[in-house]
Parts: structure tokens; sequence; C-alpha cells
């Protein structure tokens, strides 16, 4: 039977309007500081640029002076024979004048002595000039970091306000009218129009809190996937009356509040799921479901059963509203657990988000997975005929050479398979870097400016590489064996990161970092001459030649074959490495110890985050590329490509290194 044509006016009220607008300003203030910040580092990188220029002028100058000492140099030599010829003759005819001779050999020893004098100043200067870009540098990479963390509290931010808009409440009045079938009785036409006017409310309802969403653009195009549902704290009957001409007409007074599944936040935001990790899992299904909603529907959830229609459930779709007699088939609550966070688990190939989850299903047969990266996945089909409850224990994979073949046989020919290890690599510690060509720089446009351009890179021969960052004991044995003082041993100590910014105290040193470490800690505090002397030491007691990594090198080996900003892809997930927000027991406390995390499929550990690694000095430069991140430093600053240069005297207690072995 056609309905009559229905009458709906919604007055809507959200009694959150003031904590959303605090989510906003909390995000704004954040976005303030990130364009303050942004402004500082753009101004600091004019700054640096315009040391470097005048660096490299002062450069030019100081080999324009040596160029010019070897033309003194030589006009001295010259009037030092005139003079001497001079002399010669004058012994033979004592009238002869030898005075421009003598003012010619003077004027060249001065111009001489002023041109070294000049050096010496110009030397001076540039050594200046070179503290003061080393600052400038320090200043920056601490910047960035700043800058980046800012982003991630940003994000955090975003997901907070997204959760208080979800979570509104509000008051829906509707005015709605059915015509009454002439088979049903005035109860049922009554109970009928009270049902269709309740379904109407809780579906404008959802709709204004997409409407008034924020960021509703990046949102609504996500809403099927959003988990959003509406729960009726409470509803009543205004006021209603029958027509002559067997209509009804209610109003009806609806209180109720949204909820999300919050685990799904960041999806809907274009988010990695890290920042949504303290959200646990979706929300349990503690209300029995009365509205079966299509995809762009709310699902309503009731407080009491007194705010529930008692005898029909409501379908609807976007053209009709029909009462049907409901269907009694049974639900089992399936519980699902695992020792893991940051999971997503599948039932019959649908995302249902991450355990912790509680979920109501009808009896029948489920294809269970259980995923995260860098684990196992956990498989198990079960027959639901009861509540249950399911505990998954999901382990970390391991690199074996099986399996470490079968990965590198899988990828392209510019990363070629190897079949065994090579003998290069028999040291305790090393792994073998397979010959190969990448892509080196940022990839993925999520770097800095000093990341371009791309460059392909083509590495001729294997090599081996330390699986692990070089330990506290290891560089232990070192200094027992030859007595060696580090620099900030002799110096004025380790720099340790602190709001923001480096800070020097004269007690800090490798044994000494300001946290306590253990043997298989990665080293720290130590500057780029003081991991040199380790890879001398240890080439001169084995015979064979080690030394720190070239940029390309590290990068290669940090890639793996990937092209993604870390070894599992562009998101940096929650405690799959140790870097600052990154999800591990030792985020913002300290460096974990080496190989505490899965290994990439090159079997090298540690390449995202714990320590930042030195890397090889390039020749005709002074400073140096730090690479990998750190246990205190933005997840950004950890992808694979990038880079922060330092001067190779600085050192910190968030900066250690990895060595090569050459053929």
């Amino acid at each position: 039977m056609r309905l009559a044509p229905l009458s709906l006016v919604i007055s809507l009220s959200l009694f959150t309007w003031q904590a959303h607008g605090q989510d906003t300003n909390t995000v704004s203030s954040i976005q303030a500081e990130i364009d303050i910040k942004q402004s500082e580092f753009k101004e600091l990188s004019g700054v640096l640029d315009k040391h470097l220029k005048q660096e490299k002028q002062l450069q030019e100058q100081l080999e324009l002076l040596r160029s010019r000492s070897i033309s003194l140099e030589k006009e001295r030599n010259q009037s030092l024979d005139a003079m001497n010829d001079l002399y010669r003759r004058l012994i033979e005819d004592p009238t002869l004048d030898i005075s421009a001779a003598q003012t010619r050999y003077q004027k060249a020893i001065a111009d001489l002595k002023q041109n070294k004098d000049d050096i010496d100043l110009q030397l001076v200067a540039i050594s200046s000039h070179r503290k003061d870009i080393e600052a400038i540098r320090v200043s920056k990479h601490t910047l960035v970091n700043t800058l980046e963390s800012l982003k991630q509290q940003k994000n955090t931010a975003r997901v907070e306000r997204l959760r208080n808009e979800f979570t509104r409440e509000g008051t829906v009045e509707v005015n709605h009218t059915v015509n009454c079938k002439r088979t049903e009785t005035l109860a049922a036409c009554e109970q009928r129009g009270q049902s269709q006017g309740l379904q109407k409310a809780t579906k404008r309802f959802m709709d204004q809190i997409f409407a008034n969403i924020t960021e509703q653009r990046v949102v609504e195009p996500k809403r099927n996937m959003s988990g959003a549902q509406v729960q009726v704290l409470s509803s009543h009957v205004v006021n209603s009356s029958f027509s002559g001409q067997g209509n009804y007409n209610t109003n009806l007074s609806v209180t109720m509040r949204g909820e999300v599944n919050a685990s799904r936040l960041c999806n809907l935001l274009n988010l990695d799921n890290s920042f949504c990790s303290d959200y646990g899992s979706a929300i349990p299904n503690v209300y029995q479901p009365v509205i079966s909603a299509s995809y762009d529907e709310p699902v309503v959830r009731f407080k009491d059963n007194k705010s529930a229609p008692s005898s029909a459930s409501m379908v609807t779709n976007r053209d009709t509203v029909e009462v049907n007699t409901p269907k009694k088939e049974r639900l089992f609550q399936l519980t699902l657990r695992s020792n893991v966070r940051d999971d997503e688990v599948f039932i019959n190939g649908v995302s249902y988000g991450s355990t912790r989850l509680d979920v109501s299903l009808p009896s029948g047969s489920y294809d269970i997975e259980i995923r995260k990266q860098g684990y196992q996945t956990y498989t198990r089909n079960i027959n639901l005929k009861r509540s249950q409850t399911l505990r998954a224990n999901l382990r970390k994979e391991t690199i074996t050479q099986s399996n470490y073949n079968q990965t590198r046989t899988r990828q392209t020919t510019t990363t070629p398979s190897l079949s065994t290890r090579s003998t290069i690599a028999n040291s305790a510690g090393m792994i073998v870097i397979p010959a190969g060509e990448f892509e080196m720089g940022d990839l993925t446009g999520n770097g800095l400016t000093n990341e371009q351009p791309i460059v392909k890179k083509i590495l001729s021969d294997s090599y081996a590489m330390n699986e692990k960052e070089v330990t506290v004991g290891e560089y232990n044995e070192f200094v027992a064996d030859t007595a060696y003082k580090t620099e900030a041993e002799s110096g004025q100590g380790c720099a340790y990161y602190l709001n923001g910014e480096p800070v020097w105290e004269a007690s800090l040193n490798w044994q000494n970092p300001g946290y306590e470490q253990k043997d298989n800690f990665p080293v720290v505090c130590l500057t780029y001459s003081d991991a040199k002397a380790y890879a001398d030491w240890l080439s001169e007691r084995t015979g064979n030649e080690y030394r720190l990594p070239t940029e390309v090198e590290w990068e290669y080996a940090a890639r793996a074959g990937t092209k993604t900003d870390y070894p599992w892809g562009n998101d940096i997930g929650n405690n799959l490495a140790n870097c600052g927000w990154c999800g591990s027991e030792w985020s913002n406390q300290s460096p974990a110890p080496v190989g505490s995390f899965s290994a990439n499929r090159f079997g090298v550990y540690d390449t995202v985050g714990n320590v930042w690694e030195w890397t090889q000095k390039t020749a005709g430069r002074s400073d140096v590329a730090i690479r990998g991140g750190a246990w205190n430093f933005a997840p950004t600053l950890a992808r694979a490509s990038t880079r922060l240069i330092l001067a190779t005297d600085f050192r910190a207690n968030y900066i250690g290194f990895r060595l090569v072995r050459e053929r």
C-alpha cells in the first residue's frame, strides 16, 4: 500500500558545542604553533643558506690568498736573488746604488707576511663561521623534531575532536503523519507511526552529526565505514491525534547520543592507526540493535526497553518505511582477545577493527583472521553455536635463511636474490647485503627538502653490515684494549634532548648517557671520530677493513627492496619500532636493547628509530649525515630517506653507529 505523504519537522539542539569548541581550539592552537615553528624553520633555513654562501665566499677568498702566497713567495725569492747579485757587484763597485733592490726586497717580505696574517685571520673567520653553521644545523634538526612532534599532537587532537563530535547528545522533535491501514487496529497504527517517527528522528540526528563534523569533507566519503551509531536515551510523545480521514499524527521528542567505533577514527581521517591505539577496540555490542540501517543510516540502540517499540522491528531503505513482524534470530557474543595491540580482526574477510573485540553474530561457521605487521597471521575457523571467547597468541615473524631467500627471489631484478651468505659476513654480528640497485631519496613525498632529488643508485658488489647497532659491550671491549678516551669524556660531555633543544651535560658520556643501560644497548654519546676509532681498532684487530657505511649503503640496507617510508609500509604502526610516540615501552624513555624489533627483509635490525647512526663523511665536506631516527624523535624522522646533517664533533645520547665490512 502506498503511504500518505509524510510531514517531518525537526528541531535539533546539540548539547556539547562547548566541548567541540574546546577541541577545535586545541587543534587550532597546535596548528598556530606549527605555523610559528614552520616560519622559524624557514627563517633558519634561510640563515643557514646565507651562512653557507658566506662560507663558500670565505673559502674562495682563502684560496685566493693561498694562491697569492705562491706568487708573493716567488717575488720574495726573485727580489732576494736580485739584491744578492747587487751585493756581489757592490764589492767591485762601491758606488753602486742598491737602495731600490733593498726596497723591493723589504716590500716582498712585508707583503708575504701580511698575506700570511690575512690567511690566519681568514682561517679564524672560517672556523668561527663553521661554528655558527654547526649551531644553526643543531637548532635546525631539533626544530624539525619539534615540528614533527607538534604534527603528532595535532593528529591526536584531531582524533579526539572527531570522537567528541560523534558522541554529542541532542534532542529532536518530530511531527510525523501516517495513513492507517484498514486491516490494522488503531493501536497498531499508532505504534507504527511512532516507530517511523523515531526512525526518521535518529536518521536526521546522525545526518546532523555528520554535517557538523569539522573535517566533514574528509570524513563524509567514508561514512559507511564509520561504525557510527545512535543511542536513544529517552523518547516521549508530546501529543498525538487521529483524523477523520484515517491518518495518525504524532509529535515525538527524542533525546539521543551518538556513538562511534573509536578504532575506525584514524581511517576516517586518513591517519596512521597508531593515533587511535589509546581507544582500544571497537565499541562492545552492549545494546541489542533495533534498527538495521542501510550504508548511510545509523544503527539505533536504546538505553532501556521502555523507549523501544515492544512488538515490531523497523527495517529502513531510502524510499519506503514498512513495519515487519520481528524475526527472532538468536545472536551469540564472540569475544576476541590477542597478546598484541594494534592488530586487525577479519571475520569472513571483513575487517571488524582490533582486539579487544566483542561482537554479536548469528549461529554459523566463521573464518577468523587476526593480523599484525611483523607477526604471523592467526587463523581459525569456528562454528558459533554459543557465546564464546577466543584468545589468539600471535608470534613474531623471524627472518630465516630459507624465507629470506624466498623473499629475495620474489623481488625484482634490481635487487638480485642471494642463495647463500657470502664469506665476507663470517664475523659475528655481520650480515650480507646483496648487490643491486634502488631509488634513493623521498619516494613518498613525506620527506624534507634535503631528501630530494630522487636518484637511482647501483651497488655493483655485495657488502657486509652489522645486523644490529654497535653495543655498549662491544665498545667497552675496544676501550679496555686501548684505553681510548671519547671526546665526551675529554671535552664538555654529551648532549641530551630537553624541551626541544639539545642540552650539554658535562657528566654524560657513553658509560653514563643519562638513562639506565646494559651491555646490549646501542652505544651513544660518541662523535664521528669516536665511531671511526672503533672501526680502525676492529680493522687492525681482525685484519679486515671496517668503516662507517656511506649514505647510499645505509639507505639501501634500510630499504631492503622496499619503496615505502618504513620496511612494513608508509604508516609507523604501533610498537613496531622504538621512536617517539611509536607505542613501544622505550618510546621517549631510552633506546631499546638492539634487535628488540623484527629485522627487515635483508635481516637488518633497528633501521627505524632506536638511535641515529653516523654515516661515512663525504670527501670535501666537514659535516656528516646521520640516519634512521631515534627513541626521542618523531616517527616521521625515522623514515628510510630522512637525513640530518651535523658537525663531526657533535655527540648526543640519541646518536650511535653501525659498521660495514669491505670485501
